[in-house]
């Protein structure tokens, strides 16, 4: 893997993984129809640290939302145990919860990995579900957003964002774009869905990951590319933060919609690619 192929697939995965447009649906036209070599095909290390990277990213924005549910957890344990006042409210910990029961319905996923998998060698299959994201961005922007926060959201809308994300883990649906979608249908801020949809990723990329480093480093690692896949992972962490910050303004702004028309394009597109 050359230092541009490195530099090129950090900036897909640093844009794509945050804005709702489907990195893995990205990935997978790019192999299928372009013939790139992508991070899976025998660089499974370098998928790995461009997924860290993004990880990194959302760290960097969210950090003292991060800092306070750790610490805020620790008094409600503490609170728990009697260690401390137990009368008071303890939103990040709460906040904690709900990440964790978010988390929870990708185990239902598990079952079906290797057919999920398939599905990136789909083109057409590709194809349809950018335009179904296409058509869940567009109602997102005309649903009138709630005022649920940490303090207000039930582990029912904990639950159906969670399942958003679970189907998010077919090629093409938008991880960020279903949740956050989900997270305004079910009455919360867009400000909220947005920092809930993020930090409820970081577990279940951490996760992935860690599967993935374990495989990898027992397929064997070729370590003179280190310094591309390094640079790729910085490529991707920094994009991944603006992305971030080019997503909450739109968000705020109720211009989530417009990227429908992009996947819109893009799925017809893939679609007549496919057919050829």
């Amino acid at each position: 893997m050359s230092i541009l192929s490195a530099i090129f697939l950090g900036l897909v995965q640093g844009v794509t993984e945050f804005l709702p447009v489907s990195s893995s649906g990205h990935l997978a036209v790019l192999q299928n129809i372009f013939h790139l070599q992508t991070a899976e095909q025998g660089h499974m290390f370098f998928d790995v640290l461009l997924h860290l990277g993004t990880v990194i990213s959302i760290l960097a924005v969210y950090w003292k939302d991060v800092a306070y549910i750790a610490t805020d957890s620790v008094d409600l344990v503490r609170a728990m145990r009697g260690a401390s006042e137990g009368d008071r409210e303890h939103p990040g910990g709460r906040m904690l919860l709900m990440l964790i029961i978010g988390t929870l319905p990708l185990f239902l996923i598990l079952p079906f990995h290797d057919r999920l998998e398939q599905l990136y060698y789909k083109t057409g299959f590709i194809a349809a579900a950018f335009l179904l994201t296409g058509c869940i961005l567009f109602i997102s922007d005309k649903i009138q957003p709630g005022r649920k926060t940490a303090r207000t959201m039930t582990v029912v809308d904990a639950l159906l964002i969670g399942v958003c994300q679970a189907i998010a883990t077919i090629p093409g649906i938008s991880r960020s774009g279903s949740t956050i979608s989900a997270g305004i249908a079910t009455g919360l801020n867009r400000s909220f869905a947005m920092k809930y949809s993020l930090l409820m990723s970081v577990p279940a990329v951490l996760g992935a990951n860690l599967l993935s480093l374990i495989k990898a480093l027992k397929d064997g690692v070729d370590w003179s590319l280190l310094p591309a896949y390094l640079i790729g992972m910085a490529v991707a962490m920094v994009t991944g933060y603006f992305s971030i910050l080019l997503l909450q303004r739109l968000l705020n702004k109720g211009k989530f919609g417009k990227f429908a028309y992009y996947l819109w394009g893009l799925g017809v597109v893939t679609l007549i690619a496919s057919l050829f």
